[in-house]
């Protein structure tokens, strides 16, 4: 189950590809393949000390940017760290991809080279929020601006069978995310699908709001990519605002001073479970393999966490049990198809 790393992608490319991936072969024992630029990568990669651990290089000559289109990605830059990530995929040389790369272009390569699942016509990009009680699933955060109901149907299905195999959930909860609870509240594209979702076998349990992501209500919570990234971005933001408030108040007096070093610990805590590194990335669901997608501004850690969570994700073999949800749920669903022309119109990512 050997991960495929993008080492070319992300904000701090590749020194945090690179020593995320060398702590993964390190502390978790998890084979890593680093793409990329081979003189590029054999330079970063000899600033660490790499006896005994399992860690292969493949080399990709070209890198897609934040700026690039998902097209430039697929069309364009055949040799790209990323598309060749997933080609090892493909080729049965890894068992999934992480990249911190331009989710776009991620998401487009993972569709074109590995093809969706039957049953499947929008790949989403699923993330972890914490709660009072444990974690929700949000999807889709930024894959799918523009969903028809048949769309947010399918991450739920995808997103029922990530919470039981993944979190340990026998029966998740499922909610649609609306601006209120009642049946009359909506739009046209959560309306379509609430009614849509009730003659599923699931545990579709109706409207929620955005505060029901956090309070452990529900276990999985479906939307469009648009309103996803929007939640995805405010929770990244606030969470880094509040951290930075309670430190001005810490400092603010002596009292307060004494006050953090009696509740350390709690603070400690607290700012692990917000902390985006410890999830790593979110998983890209829909997809004939595994792929992780990072912030662009990920650290080390995050790339770490990343690789042992697609680790784990491969070796539990969710995909497979996907695959037989999904049949269930769509049972006139066609054979592999080859995924959609990668248009601006049709399939944006918004993060």
């Amino acid at each position: 189950m050997r991960v495929a790393v993008d080492v070319m992608g992300g904000d701090n490319a590749p020194h945090v590809e690179v020593e995320g991936a060398v702590a993964a072969a390190r502390e978790f024992g998890v084979p890593v393949t680093l793409v990329g630029d081979l003189e590029t990568v054999r330079a970063e990669l000899a600033r660490y000390d790499c006896n005994g651990l399992d860690i292969a290089l493949r080399h990709a000559s070209e890198v897609v940017g934040m700026h690039d289109s998902a097209s430039d990605a697929v069309r364009k830059k055949k040799d790209s760290s990323i598309r060749v990530a997933f080609e090892l995929v493909k080729g049965g040389e890894a068992a999934a991809v992480v990249s911190a790369g331009n989710s776009g272009a991620t998401m487009a390569a993972g569709m074109f080279v590995l093809k969706r699942m039957n049953g499947i016509d929008r790949a989403a990009i699923a993330q972890l929020f914490p709660t009072v009680s444990g974690k929700t699933l949000v999807l889709d955060v930024g894959g799918n601006v523009d969903c028809k109901p048949i769309h947010l149907v399918q991450f739920a299905v995808m997103g029922e069978v990530y919470a039981r195999f993944v979190m340990g959930i026998d029966s998740p909860r499922i909610g649609l995310l609306s601006n209120g609870e009642e049946e009359s509240k909506g739009n046209e594209l959560t309306r379509e699908t609430s009614s849509l979702l009730r003659d599923k076998p699931l545990n579709y349990v109706g409207y929620v709001e955005g505060r029901d992501i956090f309070n452990g209500m529900v276990d999985v919570v479906v939307c469009d990519g648009f309103v996803g990234n929007v939640v995805l971005k405010l929770s990244e933001g606030l969470a880094e605002a509040v951290g930075k408030m309670l430190k001005a108040e810490i400092e603010s007096s002596f009292l307060s001073k004494v006050g953090y070093l009696l509740s350390r610990k709690a603070f400690q805590n607290f700012k692990k479970t917000v902390d985006y590194a410890e999830y790593g990335g979110a998983p890209l669901l829909g997809i004939n393999g595994v792929g992780m997608i990072c912030h662009g501004g990920s650290n080390p850690k995050a790339i770490k966490n990343a690789i042992r969570f697609a680790h784990e994700y491969a070796l539990k073999g969710v995909n497979s049990r996907m695959a037989e949800k999904l049949h269930e749920s769509f049972p006139g669903a066609g054979r592999e198809r080859e995924p959609q022309a990668i248009d601006a119109g049709k399939e944006r990512a918004a993060s």
